[in-house]
């Protein structure tokens, strides 16, 4: 900023500083409207990012009812769930069935012998597991589709390095060890339940790959592992009956013996538990209520802000927008379009989803609800049908409006566009103004510092003279 160079012409009774900070006040003028109208682009950006936001959200609960798992929901119950626990897919047709539990699925547990001394060293070989069934009558395994597991065992190794390495492998087995009184013990437990997920473990020593020969289940060094282990849990598949009939399954979960239902075995029944499936009607209500709150959301937000209040002359921000005004026409025309897909249903209002004053919509819970009882295809097709031209369903309509409008190249780029570029330009125009005072004041300054030095100049002459004048009057 410039300054004065000297007080001069200050001293002499004008107030320079005061003079030039007013000038370059008014030659800021300009700059209050340029900073209102920035604050107003801005309020005009966010505003349409709440609009878009709300737009979006219509678009999601047009897509419910779009959808037909929107349309297909079920419910299902259980006479007692904590014994029998049940889901059914969307679609799935009603149906009741009693399910009987006899037993649950188990994963097969084993301990070894006890082994002493505690911590002291197993000796070296490879541990075999594989996984596969076992028949009880006479005992036998047999192996699985997955190749063996084998892990090395060194001679230094302690029985908490050998559980190490099961937890390491991909063996399908997890590892734990069991202290007591008697020494410690290896227990084993597959990771999957059912009967097809048993295991078996063997020991290999000395390089013997015979897992049956003598040395290898002696009962001496690393075989001390299998010589004397017990089997304290059999795997075993879940076991029920459905409608008298027995199924099982290898884990307590039932995915494939009723189509599309799926129920779990939580406890050994007592009794039989009724398992119903039903269309689920609320679901529906549920959908339609969030469309209505959705667009209800969107027209309250515009109202509010294209309105004039003639009382106190106060305009909305957007009062006189002509694209928010499209906007709004856009998703009112969508509302109330016809389609000649729903059959006993044309529009919105022939279900009890009608317009009040001020756009807004509500829905009459009597008159939908006899619609979703008595015509539920029609009424899924006046907002799903996927016909084309006139027998498109509404909420097809307007999912394709929505999208469209939030498209990359939509009314809202295009918007946020425009408002950016505006936001430039004023900044730009700020800027020239900022220049313009800049270079004004520094103008006026160097005018005032030069009239400054002139006047100090006279003011030194007027002294001159003066005391020239005294002093030839008195030598007269």
């Amino acid at each position: 900023m410039a300054t004065i160079s000297s007080p001069g012409v200050g001293t002499n009774g004008l107030d320079v500083k005061s003079i030039i900070s007013q000038l370059v006040t008014l030659e800021k003028k300009p700059l209050d409207t340029l900073k209102l109208q920035a604050a107003t682009v801005n309020t005009k950006i966010s505003a349409y990012g709440q609009i878009k936001s709300l737009v979006s959200t219509l678009a999601d609960a047009a897509g419910k009812l779009t959808s037909v798992t929107g349309w297909n929901g079920v419910t299902t119950t259980s006479s007692d769930s904590k014994f029998v626990s049940a889901t059914a897919i969307g679609g799935t047709l009603p149906t009741t069935f009693s399910v009987e539990v006899q037993g649950l699925a188990k994963a097969q547990a084993t301990a070894s012998a006890a082994l002493l001394p505690v911590g002291g060293a197993l000796g070296a070989g490879t541990l075999r597991l594989e996984l596969g069934k076992w028949s009880v009558a006479p005992a036998s395994f047999t192996p699985g589709s997955g190749q063996p597991v084998d892990i090395s065992i060194s001679a230094s190794d302690k029985l908490t390095d050998v559980a190490s390495k099961i937890n390491g492998s991909t063996a399908g087995v997890t590892a734990s060890i069991l202290s007591d009184a008697s020494g410690e013990r290896l227990l084993l437990r597959s990771k999957s339940t059912g009967e097809e997920f048993g295991f078996r473990l063997s020991v290999m020593e000395g390089g013997d790959t015979d897992i049956a020969s003598a040395g290898n289940t002696d009962a001496t060094g690393l075989s001390r592992l299998v010589a004397g282990s017990t089997t304290t849990q059999a795997a075993l598949n879940a076991k029920a009956t459905v409608n008298g009939i027995a199924v099982s399954s290898a884990t307590n979960t039932f995915a494939t013996t009723i189509s599309g239902v799926t129920f779990k075995a939580e406890q050994i029944t007592t009794a039989p538990i009724d398992i119903t499936v039903g269309k689920d009607t609320a679901a529906v209500k549920t959908n339609v209520d969030e469309f209505v709150k959705a667009y209800n959301a969107i027209n309250q937000l515009m109202q509010d802000a294209t309105k004039y209040d003639a009382k106190t002359n106060a305009a909305g921000l957007l009062q006189g927008d002509s694209t928010a005004i499209a906007l709004q026409n856009t998703l009112r025309n969508a509302i109330q379009s016809v389609t000649s897909g729903g059959g006993a249903f044309k529009r919105l209002a022939d279900i009890g989803l009608t317009q009040q004053l001020g756009g807004d919509l509500t829905l009459d819970s009597t008159k939908f609800n006899k619609a979703l009882t008595e015509n539920p295809d029609d009424l899924k097709n006046l907002f799903r049908n996927t016909g084309s031209g006139s027998a498109e369903g509404i909420a097809v309509k307007i999912k394709a409006v929505t999208t469209n409008l939030l498209s990359a190249d939509g009314f809202f780029k295009s918007k946020d566009d425009t408002l950016q570029l505006s936001l430039k330009r004023n900044a730009k125009d700020q800027a020239t103004v900022n220049d313009k005072v800049d270079a004004f004041e520094k103008r006026i300054t160097a005018r005032y510092n030069a009239l400054d030095k002139q006047m100090a100049s006279l003011n030194g002459l007027n002294a001159y003279i003066a005391q020239q004048v005294t002093a030839w009057n008195k030598s007269t």
